[in-house]
């Protein structure tokens, strides 16, 4: 290779982005300031909008003109949609309620530098209602988020998604990712209801549950999934907004049920 042939790919390999950070939206412009400028020192950014009506896309412009419109096919195929977009090798996977503390990006530069793993881990610290959550499943509730690009994919039953890495290995990064998630109760509720009925979707797709689902196991699923997270979990030690947490949790649990219930065997209304 010529001299001139060795500096135009050193400047090339300089010039790729090492670290793209992605991001899949809607809605979020309450969030998405937050979200892009706790990773703006990434190489790139990457924001998949699937139709906000509100300023989200106007927002993203200000740090990144690599936006991609597609209308929502489901939250791993979003995920990948925008995986395929990027260019950098490895990959930060972001939602637009998280944060990446400069502690957690200092890190992650210096493991990307020297990388020992395929993938990593963070513990993720979720703010629910104004308030940290320590218990009830909510911490330290690790993801997967960086990764190489060659080896991760989205996969998993929407709309609990997770990252596979294939044919590598795992390691984690014991620093926090924060997450932002419910800023009132009206939106907690909100999301849980839109997060049951795809998981009613996905239940009558998958063909998980036989027979006709009725008021006992409504009532079972309820039961068990809030003394799972509020007695055996300890939610009960995160005060009201764990009770509250809790609650929530077990009527999406139930509320999946329902509507799975809703979808194989309509509600008689009576006639006249």
């Amino acid at each position: 290779m010529t001299r001139d042939g060795r500096v135009e790919s050193l400047w090339r390999e300089r010039s790729m982005p090492k670290i793209s950070v992605t991001i899949i939206c809607q809605n979020e412009e309450i969030n998405i300031r937050g979200c892009l400028e706790s990773v703006r020192w990434a190489d790139e950014i990457v924001v998949v909008d699937a139709g906000s009506a509100d300023r989200t896309v106007e927002i993203a412009r200000e740090y990144t003109d690599k936006i991609f419109h597609n209308p929502w096919p489901g939250h791993k195929e979003q995920k990948n949609f925008a995986l395929d977009r990027a260019a950098g090798p490895w990959i930060l996977s972001m939602d637009a309620d998280e944060r990446v503390s400069p502690t957690l990006a200092d890190r992650i530069r210096r493991e990307v530098e020297s990388p020992r793993h395929d993938g990593y881990r963070f513990p993720r610290q979720n703010y629910f209602l104004g308030c940290r959550m320590r218990h009830g499943g909510w911490y330290p509730d690790h993801v997967l988020r960086l990764f190489l690009k060659e080896k991760g994919r989205f996969v998993g039953i929407n709309p609990h998604d997770y990252v596979e890495i294939r044919g590598g290995d795992v390691g984690i990064i014991p620093i926090d990712l924060l997450h932002i998630t419910y800023r009132s109760y009206s939106q907690y509720v909100l999301k849980q209801l839109s997060y049951s009925r795809i998981g009613a979707a996905e239940l009558e797709k998958r063909k998980k549950i036989r027979g006709v689902p009725g008021g006992v196991r409504f009532l079972a699923g309820f039961f068990f999934k809030f003394l799972e997270t509020y007695v055996w979990k300890l939610g009960i030690l995160d005060g009201w907004p764990g009770f509250v947490a809790s609650i929530g949790g077990a009527h999406a649990k139930m509320g999946r049920l329902v509507l799975y219930r809703e979808q194989v065997a309509p509600w008689e209304v009576p006639g006249p």
